[in-house]
């Protein structure tokens, strides 16, 4: 009886290098939660408490998607795989040029309003 080689995609690394690569994964994430707040905020020119709170909700969302995503609701809802969800870029540009228009709290509603129009 001969055992087949297990993939080296399917084998099972050393607790170092798996918390190594989880690290590396967390700080990723991280960093990139937290850089479209800090773009978007200062682009409305918003107080430092203000885009504090900002950064706060962007990871708390992030977290309450990656638990969503990582445990799954439903059968037909979370992938119930280990990811780690983050926020995109992708609206950076638009809410920038907003914002260049109409800063401050005015101009954050104003962002908010055309973007969840837009869908």
């Amino acid at each position: 009886m001969t055992t087949s080689p297990t993939h080296p995609v399917d084998e099972l690394l050393p607790a170092p290098k798996l918390f190594a690569l989880g690290l590396q994964h967390v700080l990723v994430m991280y960093a990139g939660a937290i850089a479209v707040p800090l773009i978007v905020g200062r682009a409305l020119k918003l107080d430092p408490a203000d885009v504090a709170y900002l950064i706060s909700a962007d990871l708390f969302v992030c977290g309450i998607a990656t638990l969503i995503q990582s445990l799954g609701a439903t059968q037909w809802f979370g992938i119930r795989l280990p990811v780690m969800m983050g926020v995109t870029f992708a609206a950076v540009g638009p809410m920038v040029a907003m914002a260049n228009q109409t800063s401050g709290a005015a101009g954050a509603r104003r962002s908010l309003a055309r973007s969840s129009r837009r869908g």
